[in-house]
């Protein structure tokens, strides 16, 4: 099925998506497809790296490809809700670690005098 649409202002009109027959019988297959999309962008900065993050990802969704029953899917994806969550955080946590160690150790070579002429 194609769904068309008209752009604002220009009254040109577009084909703005597909839906595939598979989409149609699980409409959680979108939100599937966008939550395996949004971890691999999260993945990229995984500490581990991103190829280890990459591979624990794709065995994870492939250990779980004959799911059919819809209640068992939507728990899958609020699971990978949760995880994403958690990739924000411990990134969140990477960055602040960071800030927090420059800072310190700056206030920490003041109260030395560390790299500081003497009089």
């Amino acid at each position: 099925m194609v769904i068309w649409t008209r752009l604002p202002n220009r009254g040109k009109v577009v084909k703005a998506a597909t839906v595939s027959g598979s989409d149609m019988a699980n409409p959680l297959r979108r939100e599937v497809r966008q939550l395996y999309k949004n971890l691999l962008y999260l993945g990229r900065e995984y500490p581990q790296g991103a190829d280890y993050f990459r591979e624990r990802l794709n065995s994870a969704f492939m250990k779980n490809k004959d799911v059919t029953d819809p209640k068992e899917i939507r728990k899958l994806v609020d699971c990978g809700e949760v995880v994403i969550k958690e990739l924000g955080t411990l990134y969140y946590l990477r960055e602040y670690s960071a800030m927090k160690k420059r800072f310190y150790e700056e206030e920490l070579l003041g109260l030395l005098n560390i790299g500081r002429p003497t009089d």
